[in-house]
């Protein structure tokens, strides 16, 4: 491979390192063409598979800050650059080695950290992130169905509460007569009644003191 072949094809593995969710290493020593073109199909958009030159490997994961790899690097190496499911792609890479026992997984890295072999095959294990979306889904439903449940019980309550006033107000309407009126606490006291004597008339009392006096010059 010339220089400027070279140097392509290390900038082009260091990018794939670093944009990818996980990085998946096998060996591929025996597997036929039709068997590599089978393996890149069941991927599907979740990764590419490529067979990589072991030295331009070492030289791009340095480039991408990568470390644990060196001793992967062995023998004829292929790598599973993963951009979508990561439990997917190493599901099906496992299941893949099982039914075709010439793929290797030997290891790999996921967000910067080093996977040994064992590590890789536990990812296969969890769920899909279909599987987890869906649960999620399923999950934020309940929650949202609990939540109405719990706004629509009071109103409920308080709807037959009303219902209960109503039915009970048109049988006995005194129960809500002059709701709303307002009333004055102060009530005008009633007048107050008297049996006091009408006041005398000055002018019959002056008269009667004339005549007093009338009567005592005559004697």
């Amino acid at each position: 491979m010339a220089r400027p072949d070279k140097a392509a094809t290390v900038t082009e593995l260091s990018e794939q390192f670093r944009s990818s969710e996980a990085a998946v290493l096998t060996e591929y020593r025996g597997l036929s063409v039709a068997a590599l073109k089978e393996l890149r199909r069941s991927l599907g958009d979740d990764a590419s598979y490529a067979v990589t030159k072991n030295t331009l490997t070492k030289i791009a994961a340095q480039d991408a800050g990568v470390e644990g790899l060196d001793d992967l690097l062995v023998g004829p190496t292929a790598i599973a650059f993963i951009t979508g499911d990561v439990a997917g792609v190493a599901k099906g890479l496992r299941d893949f080695a099982r039914a075709n026992p010439a793929l290797v997984i030997k290891g790999g890295v996921m967000e910067g950290r080093f996977l040994d072999a064992d590590q890789v095959k536990k990812l296969a294990d969890l769920e899909s992130r279909e599987v987890l979306l869906a649960k999620l889904a399923g999950g934020m439903q309940a929650t949202l169905q609990q939540a109405v449940s719990l706004l629509a019980a009071p109103l409920a309550q308080a709807a037959r509460g009303f219902g209960a006033l109503q039915t009970a107000a048109e049988a006995d309407p005194s129960l809500i007569a002059g709701a709303g009126e307002e009333q004055n606490p102060v009530e005008a006291a009633p007048a107050a009644e008297t049996d006091a004597a009408p006041a005398a008339d000055p002018d019959a009392a002056a008269a009667a003191d004339t005549d007093a006096a009338d009567a005592a010059q005559d004697k």
